[in-house]
């Protein structure tokens, strides 16, 4: 276990749902998404590392998709069973005030979940919102990363890696620019028209995440705190020098980094600001301890072990409150009193989910794919 990743969990994933509650009063909320593949970065390529040296390619393979597939699998499975069933049962009374959107919307889209290719979906013009699939945008982007990094890990030469890294590092935002450009000239039929969008939900988008999180899983980083401090205060400042000096606006509430970031070109070097603020965040946490004592308070931890669950079921829990629970919109306390109570419904669905349906399965990991990994740091399973 490494002391405080639980904690940063905690924080990325209520970020989100309160984002998700409302994004005009907390813009900055959405990227809890972003510092999730940086984390996903940082733990899955130490443990490829070490599987590499201690495991033949073909058990090398066989022990770490066995581990992602009964870590992964059952919750992301359940839950569109239950969407699979509501869908079903969409003609009954109980369910009028979804029919509309299980039928015409939901229907649809499903094939893309189950295959782990809902990103590309997102990114056509086919797409249409609904809070039901909308987020497992990122959690098919996670999947395609957990395809592609184990092969590159296992065919990089060890002296390599680290060039493996920079290189994918600097792909980011280079992906990212040839992305706008073919969606803005519309060069295919099939795409979606808003290129921002688009360039949110493509796994290239996101490879410089991955990334970072790796390199800093291995290798130093020369002054960690003093550049966490010179980040923490630079993302932000360029943040809201360029939504000005781009748009004449300052938008407080997203720290600069609008949703979709279409200011100022920071779908370019926005997200890979942002990405470095949070490996660096990482760095100095697993690293130096640095908020350690905070990170480690139990509620912080408990809620980032249940974290995965949190962000599957988050999104529509929110639209089933909305729809079925009359709130007085116009009290002051509104937005705080509905997203309480989105955060403990989400809490308890979620703990149940981890208590009855995750944690036997993932009980089973040792059992079928056992490493017997040693040391215990930085290897950690839960994401």
């Amino acid at each position: 276990m490494i002391p405080g990743l639980d904690g940063l969990r905690a924080i990325s994933v209520l970020s989100v749902i309160i984002f998700h509650v409302d994004g005009f009063l907390f813009g900055f909320g959405w990227l809890g998404v972003q510092f999730f593949f940086v984390l996903s970065g940082f733990l899955i390529t130490s443990i490829l590392l070490r599987m590499k040296e201690k495991l033949p390619s073909k058990k090398y393979f066989y022990k770490f998709y066995g581990r992602r597939i009964l870590r992964i699998f059952p919750l992301y499975y359940f839950y569109l069973l239950i969407i699979l069933i509501l869908v079903w049962l969409a003609k009954f009374p109980f369910l009028e005030p979804f029919r509309v959107e299980l039928q015409t919307v939901v229907r649809p889209q499903l094939p893309y979940t189950f295959f782990y290719v809902y990103d590309f979906f997102y990114a056509s013009s086919k797409y249409q919102p609904t809070a039901f699939l909308t987020h497992f945008w990122s959690l098919s982007v996670e999947e395609q990363f957990y395809i592609v990094w184990p092969m590159l890990i296992l065919l990089t030469p060890k002296r390599k890696v680290k060039s493996l890294f920079l290189v994918t590092v600097i792909l980011g935002p280079v992906c990212r620019y040839i992305t706008y450009i073919i969606y803005e000239n519309q060069i295919f039929p099939f795409l979606l028209p808003n290129s921002y969008l688009a360039i949110l939900a493509l796994p290239f988008s996101h490879i410089d995440a991955f990334a970072m999180g790796a390199y800093v899983s291995q290798f130093r980083i020369t002054k960690p705190r003093m550049q966490l401090i010179i980040m923490a205060g630079l993302v932000p400042l360029l943040g809201y020098l360029s939504q000005y000096l781009a748009a004449g606006i300052i938008d407080i509430n997203t720290l600069g980094y609008e949703f979709k970031m279409f200011t100022a070109y920071k779908f370019v070097w926005g997200y890979s600001l942002v990405n470095y603020l949070f490996a660096l965040i990482l760095y100095n946490v697993y690293q130096r301890k640095l908020f350690v004592r905070v990170l480690e308070h139990v509620i912080l931890r408990y809620i980032g072990k249940i974290s995965y669950g949190m962000y599957v079921y988050h999104v529509a829990i929110i639209y089933i409150i909305r729809k079925i629970i009359p709130f007085d919109i116009s009290s002051p306390f509104y937005h705080v009193q509905f997203y309480l109570i989105v955060v403990l419904i989400t809490i308890i669905i979620s703990s149940l989910s981890f208590h009855l349906l995750e944690k036997p399965i993932i009980n089973l990991k040792d059992k079928f794919f056992s490493l017997n990994p040693g040391r215990s740091e930085p290897y950690q399973e839960k994401i």
